[in-house]
Parts: structure tokens; C-alpha cells; sequence
């Protein structure tokens, strides 16, 4: 008798561990495909990054100091604040920093000037006179997500080449209709209401 409730109760055991096994697969395949339906449709939260948040704000601020050495002297405190956003241009596994300001001291009739930093606080590229936010497509050039930009009220199209994104968006190819499927909308200053660091 003891050894038929052992064994019954070895069965249930064992019953028990794999429907827990399946459950959790399912849970898993449920998050995958959850994700995957959001990055296909362009609404996945990319402000996720790998390294912890205020890592990335001291980052961007340690570099932002070397890139504005000379302008630091004669920006008032209120120019000194930045907003940023991370994504991964190159899936790499690695974010990306888009950098962005919206004061008089960088921003102008044509748009703000910004940064692209790799995810070591290297520069990718700065660039000039271009509207928040930026529009990351899913066709990548040379490994590279292409982006669209406005700048002066028109939309144009950027492509990663030699190393680096163009400097002036409003030179490069205007783009005209829709965005394309899956584009996702980074750096939106005014719509996500991001919050801004100093530096």
C-alpha cells in the first residue's frame, strides 16, 4: 500500500513539474511574440537600454563637456541641458544615444543641432538644423538603420555612410509621403514629453 502512494505521489509530482514547464514555455513564447509584433509595428518602448539610465545621463554629460569645451564658457545655465533617447542603430545588441537639445543657444529658424554617440560615448556624428523628433526606419545602409529627419519643415532622408549619418539633413534626399512601415519615432522632445539633464 505504501509503495502504491509513493508512486502515485511520484506521478503527481512529476505531472505537476510539467505542467509548470509548459506554462512557463508558454508565458515565454507569449513575451516573444508580444515583442516581436511591437517592433514589427514600430511601437515597441525603445527607450530601454542595457546599461543602467543615470549611467547613460553621466556618460552623455562627461562627453558633452569635451564636445562643448569651448562653448561652455558663454552658455548661460539655462542653455545647459540636453534630452536623449537610446535605440539600437545597428542591432548590435547595444543602444545607441540620440542627443538633443531645444534652446535658443542650439536651435535656430531651421531646426536644433544634436548628437549620435555609440553606446561607449563615442561619436558617431553631430548634426545641425534638424526638428524633434527623428524617425528611425527599418532598412538599414552599411549596417546602420536609415533615418528620416525634418528640417525646415520638410522630411529627408539619411543614410549611414563612410562611418557616420550626413551632418545637415536639409541637403540630403527630401522624403515625401508616408513613413516607412515600422518606423519607429525617437527623440519626440514635445510629444513623450522627455525629461531634460543638464550638463
Amino acid at each position: 500500500m505504501k509503495r502504491i502512494i509513493l508512486i502515485l505521489t511520484g506521478i503527481s509530482i512529476l505531472y505537476s513539474c510539467r505542467n509548470k514547464e509548459a506554462e512557463s514555455k508558454n508565458i515565454i513564447k507569449a513575451i516573444v511574440q508580444d515583442t516581436l509584433s511591437k517592433t514589427l509595428g514600430g511601437t515597441a518602448d525603445v527607450s530601454d537600454d542595457t546599461r543602467n539610465e543615470d549611467d547613460a545621463v553621466e556618460l552623455i554629460r562627461k562627453q558633452l563637456q569635451v564636445f562643448l569645451k569651448k562653448d561652455l564658457p558663454v552658455m548661460t545655465k539655462e542653455d545647459r541641458y540636453f534630452y536623449y533617447e537610446a535605440f539600437d542603430l545597428n542591432n548590435d545588441q547595444k543602444n545607441e544615444y540620440l542627443v538633443g537639445f531645444s534652446n535658443s543657444y542650439f536651435c535656430g529658424s531651421g531646426g536644433c543641432s544634436g548628437y549620435i554617440l555609440n553606446h561607449d560615448g563615442s561619436l558617431i556624428n553631430s548634426f545641425t538644423v534638424t526638428d524633434f523628433p527623428i524617425y528611425v526606419t527599418t532598412t538599414p545602409t552599411e549596417k546602420f538603420y536609415d533615418l528620416i529627419m525634418e528640417s525646415s519643415g520638410k522630411f529627408h532622408y539619411i543614410k549611414f555612410k563612410n562611418g557616420k549619418y550626413p551632418s545637415n539633413p536639409s541637403v540630403q534626399p527630401e522624403h515625401k509621403g508616408d513613413f516607412p512601415k515600422g518606423s519607429s519615432k525617437v527623440l519626440d522632445i514635445q510629444g513623450k514629453k522627455l525629461e531634460r539633464y543638464s550638463f
